[in-house]
């Protein structure tokens, strides 16, 4: 599926490079570039967008006030010299935020990411649930993890293991996503692969650790976890389906 996109920027060699990047992208089809943030708010509340990469620094309105008239019209990647919005843009629901000056292969792995949402899913196979043993008090003062706790921007978060789906990985940040909400927090993944039970979470990808008891398909090298599509990466791949294989039946 080719995804139709406007670039909105108030520099034209910014318009430039990532028209550039674009039309390297078979996938990809640029209607318009845009250096007036009014316009092109315009054309994505017309419809028929699905991929807006947005500015923040724009005079008349902001890419984060972009973003709050939009809403969910659209997918968002945020382009951008200025990393201190990046906490601010996820709680809007960015799909990434590249900083500037922006690498191609950078550039590639945050469309494909937006890409791979569009793509149908093929009849999945049923893989058996397995079966985890919750954690209770394995003796008096010694209580196995059942939650952790992560610093937001405001607070320090409890979050209860048995209520994470996945998280994904986001450059220097991590989207701990849950069954009610999505927690940001400044953290590396290796850190939070060391900091969960190895007996609830797998590493499946550079940019993702599942809930093993949240699988609800694998198809190929894709895992369904709540319609969200999860790619096997081939590091993890060998490790990933010998856990699953041991609790098939």
């Amino acid at each position: 599926m080719n995804l139709n996109c406007i670039v909105v920027d108030d520099e034209p060699l910014a318009l430039d490079i990532l028209q550039d990047y674009i039309s390297k992208v078979p996938f990809l089809t640029l209607v318009k570039r845009c250096e007036n943030p009014i316009e092109a708010l315009q054309i994505v509340q017309a419809g028929g967008i699905d991929l807006v990469f947005l500015d923040i620094q724009m005079p008349e309105l902001t890419g984060i006030q972009f973003l709050k008239i939009a809403g969910n019209k659209c997918h968002f990647i945020l382009t951008t010299a200025y990393p201190q919005y990046a906490l601010e843009s996820y709680d809007l629901n960015v799909s990434d935020y590249l900083l500037k000056p922006i690498a191609f292969d950078r550039f590639y792995k945050a469309v494909e990411k937006v890409h791979n949402q569009f793509k149908p899913v093929e009849a999945p196979v049923s893989v058996a649930q397995p079966i985890i043993t919750p954690a209770p008090f394995s003796a008096p003062g010694n209580p196995v993890q059942d939650f952790i706790f992560v610093k937001t921007e405001h607070k320090i978060q409890k979050i209860y293991l048995h209520d994470i789906l996945y998280i994904e990985g986001l450059k220097d940040y991590i989207s701990i996503f849950t069954k009610d909400e999505r927690v940001i927090t400044l953290q590396s993944m290796k850190k939070m692969e060391e900091a969960l039970p190895a007996s609830q979470f797998i590493r499946v990808h550079k940019s993702y650790i599942v809930a093993i008891d949240k699988i609800e398909s694998i198809e190929r090298s894709r895992i369904t976890i709540s319609n969200k599509i999860i790619p096997v990466g081939d590091t993890y791949r060998d490790e990933f389906f010998k856990v699953i294989g041991n609790k098939n039946i």
